[in-house]
């Protein structure tokens, strides 16, 4: 059952197209001496952020990163070529400044959490401990989480959004954990129907053997809960993640407050796909960073009728895509106000 939290929120979610304000950015950006569209998705990007903000004026001062963290079952299955203990090692890089993301969030002055949501090690120092259990289940057994333990994961995503619209203009949305990419495909193939064979992605480093393992892991669990996935609850509560269903929560309590989420990577863009299944409006808030070369990406991004923003060929989900994402958003806002009008030149 969808909790009361989760339900409060969807219904303050409306659709975020206001015409007044997509005319007047667009007069804006038409009156400054520059090529007409001469700034290419530059100048969508700032119309999409100035109505999420529902303003022609938009701001951005306060920006921050939110990666959340847990460990998966299904690589119980031998399908990656990471250990298991690979997300306790990411988590630690990523709390020490040592991650790609890291590097760019002192950049870009974007300000870093990590959210501990739980998995098989004890959490690191530094993160946000919201640990519900040792991670999710193996999903080719059962579900991936009791009814209690997604509404619990949910919550906790609600509540860090509600928060974070207080302290940020702009969040980005990343993920730390091995396993993550075969509950997300398993979660894509239960709400698009397609086989996992197409929403499977060959990891960095995998072999043909450990492919076509990922890919029937996959279709097992998409068949093994067959029958309590036909709503986007319960494909989120029976095949995703600790990880996803806070993620899921934190888009649709942004969404709630008209606080602009810029996803990274595959699985949090599952998260996003879960969201929208909630609640369709929800992707109105969301902007996507980047596009992986795995083709389940693609199927993803083409299913959500969504572009990204970057096509850089990134592989790395934790973070770097959302952050470099935000690092150009700001430019494209700063370049808003102060490129000079016809008048002023």
């Amino acid at each position: 059952m969808i909790p009361a939290l989760l339900r409060e929120n969807l219904d303050r979610i409306q659709p975020l197209l206001d015409r007044a304000v997509a005319s007047a950015i667009t007069d804006n950006w038409a009156a400054r001496t520059k090529h007409s569209g001469g700034l290419g998705q530059i100048e969508s990007l700032v119309v999409h952020y100035g109505l999420i903000h529902g303003t022609s004026t938009p701001q951005i001062q306060r920006k921050g990163l939110y990666v959340f963290t847990s460990d998966h079952g299904i690589v119980q299955e031998g399908l990656t070529a990471e250990a298991q203990d690979a997300t306790a090692l990411l988590s630690r890089q990523f709390l020490r400044g040592g991650s790609a993301a890291q590097v760019i969030c002192r950049e870009a002055r974007i300000e870093p959490v990590l959210v501990d949501m739980g998995g098989r090690t004890e959490g690191e120092p530094g993160a946000l401990n919201h640990r519900i259990a040792d991670g999710a289940a193996n999903i080719c057994h059962g579900p991936a989480m009791t009814e209690a333990q997604v509404n619990a994961a949910l919550e906790a995503g609600l509540r860090l959004a509600e928060s974070a619209a207080g302290r940020f203009d702009v969040v980005g949305l990343g993920q730390i954990g091995v396993g993550a990419s075969a509950s997300a495909s398993a979660m894509l193939s239960a709400m698009t129907g397609r086989d996992a064979s197409e929403t499977t992605g060959r990891a960095e480093g995998l072999d043909d053997a450990t492919l076509n393992r990922k890919v029937q892991a996959v279709r097992t669990a998409a068949a093994r809960n067959h029958a309590d996935t036909h709503s986007p609850y319960g494909a989120l509560r029976c095949l995703g993640g600790l990880d996803i269903a806070a993620m899921t929560g934190f888009i649709v309590g942004a969404a709630a407050r008209r606080l602009p989420v810029v996803v990274d990577g595959f699985v949090a863009g599952a998260a996003a796909m879960a969201a929208r299944g909630l609640s369709p409006d929800c992707l109105d808030a969301v902007m996507f960073s980047s596009l992986s070369p795995d083709r389940a990406h693609a199927v993803l991004m083409k299913f959500l009728s969504v572009e990204p923003i970057l096509d850089l060929g990134l592989r790395e989900s934790a973070g770097l895509g959302a952050a470099l994402a935000i690092q150009l958003l700001e430019t494209s806002v700063r370049l808003y106000q102060e490129i000079s009008t016809r008048e002023q030149a």
